[in-house]
């Protein structure tokens, strides 16, 4: 579907449904701060997934039409095994560093995606994405400050997830090819699972129910903010809604103040909407490249 399809001409309903998704987005970041580590990290990821599982139900009657060859069924479980360990990384960051933090260096995934496209695919990249490249880092680096602060093992756990989740991200794209997204989701949620569940069972702590209440209704919010999502994008183009992500950060920052006490950290949204100026730049040139196209 084009950029300019009338479909994709409601950017006023788009960028609600994109402030929604950052909402959802960061109800399941409350919710995962709240289970803290109550549970050991494998666990808590596993649940978050067995438990949604019951989300999938809908998808069912698609995923019986499908044909798996042996392409699909590997893409499948290459994507879900870099799903499920940027889950554990990003549940781990979620117990060791504030929650604005986690959120802006999230934000990376699609520059690790862009230069994954490049490394890996052979995508050509022009310098003024190069440039909104190295911007992008240096907001990065504007938010972690090395050698300026101490570091903590959250903040590299969240480096390692935002680079799984790009993993993860360019296997869905590939998937995309020959998959609807309804049979491409229902795979990866259905697979990481089985993933993490021989991880979780070697330090299995029965879990209260409070926590498996938890973990329910994380998975219930995440599949909320992916619904709002895709509706997002059925109304308005990426270049329109990236920007609006950037609120992610505003809410994270704010929830994390009130709710858990964590401080505000300027240089986290300086470096953010470094990150998120850059990625709009970047999904926008990608935008007017595929219209002359």
């Amino acid at each position: 579907m084009s950029a300019s399809s009338p479909s994709l001409n409601r950017p006023v309903a788009g960028i609600a449904w994109m402030a929604a998704t950052t909402i959802n987005f960061v109800m399941v970041n409350v919710l995962v701060k709240y289970v803290g580590d109550s549970l050991p990290i494998f666990e808590s990821a596993f649940l978050r997934f067995a438990l949604g599982l019951v989300f999938l139900i809908p998808f069912i009657a698609q995923v019986r039409q499908t044909t798996f060859t042996r392409r699909i069924v590997k893409l499948s479980v290459a994507r879900a095994t870099f799903h499920a360990f940027a889950m554990v990384a990003w549940f781990y960051a979620m117990t060791r560093i504030p929650m604005a933090e986690v959120t802006a260096m999230n934000f990376m995934n699609p520059v690790y995606v862009t230069l994954g496209a490049v490394l890996l695919f052979g995508e050509k990249i022009a310098l003024p994405r190069i440039m909104a490249l190295c911007v992008a880092f240096l907001g990065g680096v504007v938010i972690l400050r090395p050698g300026l602060r101490e570091l903590d093992s959250g903040h590299l756990a969240m480096v390692f997830s935002a680079l799984f989740f790009s993993g993860s991200y360019l296997l869905a794209n590939a998937l995309s090819k020959d998959l609807p997204a309804a049979v491409v989701v229902f795979l990866m949620s259905a697979i990481v699972p089985f993933v993490l569940l021989p991880f979780a069972l070697a330090d299995w702590v029965v879990p209260s129910w409070h926590d498996i209440g938890l973990l329910f209704f994380t998975a219930f919010f995440a599949t909320a903010a992916h619904y709002c999502m895709t509706r997002a994008f059925s109304c308005a183009p990426q270049a329109v809604l990236q920007p609006v992500t950037f609120v992610q950060l505003v809410w994270a920052t704010i929830v994390g103040y009130f709710l858990f006490g964590e401080g505000v950290d300027v240089f986290v949204l300086i470096g953010g909407a470094m990150i998120i100026g850059a990625v709009t730049f970047i999904t926008w040139r990608e935008a007017r490249r595929k219209r002359r196209l």
